[in-house]
């Protein structure tokens, strides 16, 4: 007989042994404790990567693809919904605009940031040490005023999306050419990496969700073609952004497992994806998006939940400038205008072609472009410019150029509100371990009082029941100088403590309402780029993490896609990192374009990198495991804390 089958006749005599203790008991009349069921162990399988689909959902592009595909699937992530009736008003979200933007201090707002954009722009020396000239807007704006277009073609050759045969809805790049005289609402589902649930048609929960259903089975069906009746056989990896809403999370893994039929999920962090994708093993990762951007620090696949930042502004908000700034400088394109969908793919794409973060290009510049729009001719602009084409990406370090006032512009990630899911979370653990805190605390005081000297009322510096003082941010204690950090609100368990506490429920509850005034005052803020990345290294534990993260800040996303970014980056932090550690960082680094990739592919890239990973087979979330223990299964394997 061999070992394998030797262990395998022990193992079935020791089940034996087990079932007739089991009847003996039942025959004694013994009650067994009733046990929580227990979450199973992952199933340790071979899985073949090409069954293996990865998601990334951004605000204005969906990237898509299986795990052992080269390049994603890109298209723009947007749906047209057709009418369900006769007469309805027409819909659109906005794709430029914003809210914040039309208040009496926004034009105010836009000028002060424009003169400390210049003041920045003349400050720095050029290469050759020489200050820049600076370019009046007047200088360029008699020039164009003075422009008419040429006519290249009496046919543009775009055409609207044929609508003639009354399609439901339409995804992609067919939704953005829908003929606005056509009976259809156009959404876009995430806005600012969150869905994008609002007060107008089309903006309830369901509503975004089923957008979302339509439009990744659209591209998985057309573009990987991959029968909808087939995704039994797939598993999926779907990356979420690094602060995230946990309800809006678990409907969307509710939609891949259950609606759209994925036999298993993973859900992971796009920075850390980010990391897996250029190979790096720590960074501080900063993702520059259309419309946010993330900052986040990140080391051997773990995000560091306290340097998690989120500024809700992106290359939308430079497009945007950046038509300001063309318009000051009469920008012969008279007729363009945020509202159309066609203008704002014209804008995004001459922002891309003629903007720069390049300081040794000065002075005027002749350049051209073409307008190529359905049922008109096709033409062609000339146009000066100066310096507006290095001051609206400058935006991106003076938000205040974008003129947004009265909004959230910076998220931190909360601690979990809890679910009713998922009893046992971290409110469940914080509470209980509170109490046991408590107890242990009032015994050791017991014992303490009958001691000589001993102390009943004193220490609530040690770890009794308020003990919790440590979980809050270095900015909010009165011995820090910092800035507001990580998981800004005490659970309501927490809370419950504390009140049982008298002598120090005063000073703890003014403690809490100065944490909330410094918090909302922190949140009203646009931090710009570089003092956002500061701002996050200087959150990491120890001096050792923020000598790696400042030696390697991984760009990522489209947002930053500009010539001269990564020195003039570079250069700014540099000049604003503390000064001890510009003692002890060997070299900053900044890293724009990882093994040559395009920094818009590098998170998707990493989903794909994970799915190949021997660590991923624990982390597979699968379809009956959620139908049956739902997002306790998040807890449970995501590999960041949920």
């Amino acid at each position: 007989m061999t070992q394998a089958e030797k262990e395998q006749e022990n193992g079935r005599e020791k089940e034996k042994e087990r079932d007739k203790e089991k009847e003996k008991e039942q025959q004694r009349g013994v009650k067994r404790p009733i046990a929580p069921p227990a979450i199973p162990e992952p199933l340790q399988e071979q899985i073949q990567s090409n069954f293996i689909v990865v998601i990334h959902p951004g605000s204005r592009t969906l990237r898509i693809g299986r795990a052992t595909d080269t390049l994603p699937v890109t298209i723009p992530h947007v749906i047209s919904r057709r009418h369900k009736q006769s007469g309805q008003p027409r819909y659109e979200d906005a794709w430029l605009l914003r809210e914040g933007l039309n208040k009496p201090e926004s034009n105010e707002q836009r000028q002060n940031g424009l003169k400390m954009v210049d003041q920045a722009i003349w400050s720095k020396k050029m290469s050759n040490g020489v200050r820049r000239t600076p370019v009046s807007a007047e200088q360029a704006r008699a020039y164009n005023c003075q422009i008419r277009p040429a006519v290249l073609d009496n046919s543009s050759r775009v055409k609207w999306t044929n609508t003639s045969h009354h399609p439901p809805h339409l995804v992609g790049e067919e939704a953005l050419y829908v003929n606005p005289s056509d009976c259809y609402n156009v959404h876009w589902p995430i806005v600012r990496g969150q869905l994008n649930v609002h007060a107008g048609p089309g903006g309830s929960l369901t509503a975004v969700l089923a957008d979302l259903e339509t439009i990744w089975s659209h591209v998985i069906q057309k573009h990987l073609e991959i029968p909808l009746k087939d995704l039994k056989y797939y598993r999926c990896i779907l990356l979420v952004p690094d602060i995230y809403n946990r309800q809006h999370i678990k409907e969307v893994v509710n939609l891949l497992l259950l609606n759209m039929g994925f036999s298993a999920i993973i859900v992971h962090q796009e920075s850390v994806c980010a990391t897996f994708g250029s190979g790096l093993s720590s960074a501080c990762v900063v993702d520059v998006g259309d419309q946010k951007t993330s900052l986040c620090c990140v080391e051997d696949g773990v995000s560091h939940r306290n340097s998690r930042l989120s500024l809700a502004y992106g290359g939308s908000d430079v497009t945007r400038t950046f038509l300001w700034l063309l318009q000051r400088a009469g920008f012969p394109y008279r007729d363009c205008q945020l509202s159309s969908r066609l203008d704002c793919q014209l804008l995004q794409h001459i922002k891309e072609t003629f903007c720069h973060l390049n300081q040794d290009i000065s002075g005027l510049q002749d350049h051209e472009f073409q307008t190529r729009f359905p049922e008109a001719p096709a033409l062609l602009y000339q146009v000066r410019l100066g310096d507006e084409k290095l001051q609206a990406p400058m935006g991106l370090f003076y938000p205040t150029t974008f003129g947004i006032v009265g909004q959230k512009m910076t998220s931190l990630q909360y601690r979990s509100q809890g679910d009713s899911e998922d009893p046992h979370d971290e409110h469940y653990l914080l509470s209980t371990q509170n109490k046991q805190d408590q107890s242990s605390k009032s015994a050791s005081d017991r014992k303490a009082f009958s001691r000589p000297g001993g102390a009943l009322d004193g220490d609530v510096s040690g770890q009794g029941g308020i003990g919790e003082l440590s979980d809050l941010p270095r900015g909010c204690g009165s011995g820090s100088g910092g800035v507001m950090q990580g998981d800004m609100e005490l659970g309501p368990a927490q809370g419950e403590c504390l009140m049982g506490v008298g002598e120090v429920e005063e000073p703890m509850s003014a403690h809490l309402s100065r944490k909330t005034a410094i918090m909302s005052q922190f949140e009203s803020k646009a931090l710009g780029l570089d003092k956002a990345i500061l701002h996050s290294i200087d959150c990491c534990a120890s001096d050792e993490t923020k000598r790696k993260m400042y030696s390697s800040i991984l760009v990522v996303g489209g947002g930053l896609m500009f010539h001269g970014a990564q020195e003039f980056l570079l250069h700014r932090i540099i000049n604003k990192m503390p000064p001890s550690f510009r003692r002890l960082v060997d070299n900053v680094e900044v890293i724009t374009r990882p093994k040559d990739m395009d920094p818009r592919l590098i998170s998707w890239k990493g989903g794909a990198v994970l799915a190949c990973l021997d660590t991923t087979q624990e982390m597979w979330i699968h379809q009956g495991e959620w139908q049956r223990f739902g997002v306790r299964m998040l807890r449970e394997r995501a590999a960041f804390v949920w």
